[in-house]
């Protein structure tokens, strides 16, 4: 097998996350380049298939549902990073601490004073609409006043090269371990060149996690009990929610683990019922309590919101916070920005026209084959059109739903999305990615150094999500010069 180089590696034009448009290695790369260039025949394929060979012995899965060829499937992985040098990483961090600032702002707002409504900088109409408001949480008062205590923000670098926010996750963003677990096999591939490199530690996320959730406790205990909330192993991210409780050292239960006594919430154990001060809830707000959302949930528990209002446990995150996930909502992000913190944003939107204004509606109607259309609650790829990818019949089907429903639409012209070199075959060509970064908040706000690159393995798509056939990478986060590294990689369990 021939050794494989970068050397007729091309750009294509797109912005490049590891080469400029002349083809010059970006700085930050040029370690990880020169060493792939030098290794010896077949040497980077042999690596490739043993981190395949890893990631599905630890049972790294995903599940799509629908599929008929079976739910249960190995999340791809490509060897080669997605690099971030110190200076960029700076700037997106900034505008995450930011950004999640005065969405926490606003979410405690609208179950308060709705004062963004009332001085006309969000729209009535568009907040009595919103599918993830939830009025069961008007007047709640989570501990410390944070709603949103783990987010998922996903960012784009556009053909112009600056990168925007695409959409924010705050129900139940998952992804994480795959971040962890990337990083473990790619040190194992390239010890050297990850130290030289001097690439951020990513895998004290755990703990930072733990803290976190320590931090919420709402009981007066030295050691608070604290468990993971999953719905079961049928959920797609199950691997995800066992992988972060072993992690943390924390139980993982589900609801039928869990009971409501006294107002106060109890773990079902061999030893008899163990009070439970905080949980990291992996379920959806409709399926919590079956007392307060969905009367025919079998997932949650009775009575746990009454409990959580009375302040006697902690849920992250809070119920209520998909109402930020709304992606016409999302298009108010930047004036909350301003309204909440009195400054400019610093990271942008993607420009985004709301179909429920008629003047935007009428645009996007008539360009549909130049647009990508999205649902105002969907996620993972579903509930879009990709207009320059569709068809005709695609383009009318969904012209009929945004005239029977404009509130739930939203549309955004299709971005350039920037692109990594990715192993294809026995060469290298570019795909397209993004980037998810993670940020626990507790009493301040901390972003992982890192987060999980989505790459679209089929050429030519955009479409990043793991359900529509897309992959992860590496994301490198180079560090500043100076920093003392402590890269503890190898102490994660598996």
């Amino acid at each position: 097998m021939p050794a494989l180089t970068f050397d007729d590696y091309q750009t294509e034009g797109f912005e490049d996350e590891s080469f400029t448009a002349a083809g010059v290695v970006r700085d930050g790369s040029e370690l990880l380049i020169k060493t792939i260039n030098g290794l010896p025949d077949g040497e980077l394929r042999r690596r490739q298939n043993a981190i395949e060979k890893s990631l599905l012995r630890m049972g790294i899965t995903f599940t799509v549902y629908g599929d008929e060829s079976g739910t249960e499937k190995i999340f791809p992985f490509d060897i080669v990073p997605r690099i971030i040098e110190a200076f960029e990483w700076q700037h997106i961090e900034a505008g995450l601490k930011q950004r999640i600032t005065a969405l926490n702002r606003f979410i405690d707002d609208i179950y308060h004073d709705q004062l963004i409504v009332k001085e006309g900088i969000l729209p009535q109409e568009i907040l009595a609409k919103a599918k993830s408001y939830r009025p069961q949480c008007e007047g709640l008062n989570p501990p410390n006043g944070v709603w949103c205590h783990i987010t998922g923000t996903d960012l784009i670098r556009h053909g112009d090269g600056a990168i925007y926010v695409l959409e924010d996750n705050l129900r139940c963003p998952s992804g994480v371990s795959y971040v962890l677990q990337n990083r473990m096999v790619m040190k194992r591939s390239f010890p050297q060149v990850f130290t030289d490199s001097r690439v951020r530690p990513v895998t004290d996320y755990p703990s930072q996690l733990y803290n976190t959730l320590m931090e919420l406790c709402p009981n007066d205990v030295a050691e608070p009990n604290i468990v993971v909330l999953t719905p079961g192993i049928f959920n797609s991210a199950y691997y995800e929610h066992s992988f972060l409780a072993q992690q943390m050292g924390v139980e993982l239960v589900q609801g039928q683990d869990l009971v409501v006594r006294d107002g106060f919430v109890y773990m079902r154990t061999t030893e008899g019922f163990q009070q439970v001060d905080v949980i990291y809830r992996r379920i959806d707000d409709d399926f919590l309590d079956p007392q307060a959302f969905r009367e025919d949930s079998m997932l949650g528990v009775p009575g746990l919101m009454e409990s959580y209002r009375q302040g006697r446990v902690a849920l992250a995150n809070a119920p209520g916070t998909g109402v930020a996930d709304d992606k016409v909502i999302y298009t108010y992000v930047p004036e909350m920005i301003r309204y909440y913190l009195n400054e400019e944003p610093v990271l942008p939107n993607v420009p985004t026209y709301i179909c429920q204004r008629e003047e935007d509606r009428k645009y996007v109607l008539s360009h549909l084959n130049e647009l990508v259309v999205k649902a105002a609650n969907e996620a993972g790829g579903y509930g879009m059109l990709v207009g320059p990818h569709s068809t005709a019949a695609q383009q009318a089907e969904f012209a009929e739903l945004i005239k029977a429903d404009p509130r739930n639409y939203i549309a955004q012209p299709t971005l350039a999305l920037s692109r990594v070199p990715t192993l294809i075959g026995n060469r290298f060509e570019g795909r397209h990615v993004d980037l998810r970064p993670y940020a626990l908040y507790g009493k301040e706000v901390w972003v992982l150094p890192g987060g999980l690159t989505r790459v679209a393995l089929k050429k030519g798509s955009l479409v990043v999500n793991s359900s529509q056939g897309g992959g992860s990478k590496d994301t490198w986060v180079i560090a500043p010069d100076g920093t003392d590294l402590h890269q503890p990689e190898e102490s994660l369990t598996v």
